[in-house]
């Protein structure tokens, strides 16, 4: 994956608390929701300071998820694919949920079997984004609209360095400042002091 593609690409996860797992005439059906709008997600800490993200409840009004599918651990193997219909896709007022046909695999029963037994219980998503907004009193970055839906994932040990990795590059820049605003203050208080000795 080459750095540009790193920047746009994201990943983020969500739990899979909501999923329902069922057999419908032989079928493996998965459901759930893949995103959750409006929920503060911490991707990370920067010493005191968690650096939030939000999705905005319409983020998903004009992206492009045509040819999105169901994987599992992001680069695994395919589960469902909305380009014919296996995997649906649908905005509510609580986020994105996803219902899923697995394809008859041996990959599919086994992310099945464990799902339904409690062994994989997170979801992520891959995505690229649009619009965003960032407020630096909450250091909280608010997806307003997401520009591409690549995939929607089942994982057995969330992406954290991923994440880690692509929210780095989002907030560089304000971790940045704040550490240089956090030295000149201690810069300007060792003076201080200084200067009455």
């Amino acid at each position: 994956m080459n750095k540009e593609f790193n920047k746009k690409y994201q990943l983020r996860e969500v739990e899979l608390r909501d999923a329902n797992v069922k057999e419908n005439d032989g079928k493996m059906i998965l459901e759930g929701y893949a995103v959750i709008f409006n929920s503060p997600t911490v991707l990370f800490k920067c010493g005191d300071t968690e650096y939030k993200e939000i999705i905005d409840a319409k983020a998903f009004d004009d992206a492009d998820m045509s040819d999105c599918c169901l994987k599992y651990n992001h680069g695994g193997m395919l589960l469902a694919r909305t380009r014919g219909n296996s995997l649906k896709l649908t905005v509510d007022e609580k986020g994105l949920y996803f219902h899923a046909e697995l394809f008859d695999t041996s990959v599919s029963r086994d992310v099945y079997k464990l799902v339904k037994d409690g062994g994989l219980d997170k979801c992520s998503f891959a995505f690229s984004v649009k619009e965003h907004a960032f407020n630096e009193e909450t250091t909280t970055r608010t997806i307003l609209k997401v520009d591409k839906l690549y995939d929607v994932a089942v994982v057995d040990i969330p992406a954290y360095k991923d994440t880690s990795v692509s929210a780095r590059s989002l907030f560089e820049m304000e971790i940045e400042k704040r550490e240089q605003e956090l030295e000149n203050s201690k810069l300007r208080e060792r003076l201080i002091v200084e200067s009455y000795l």
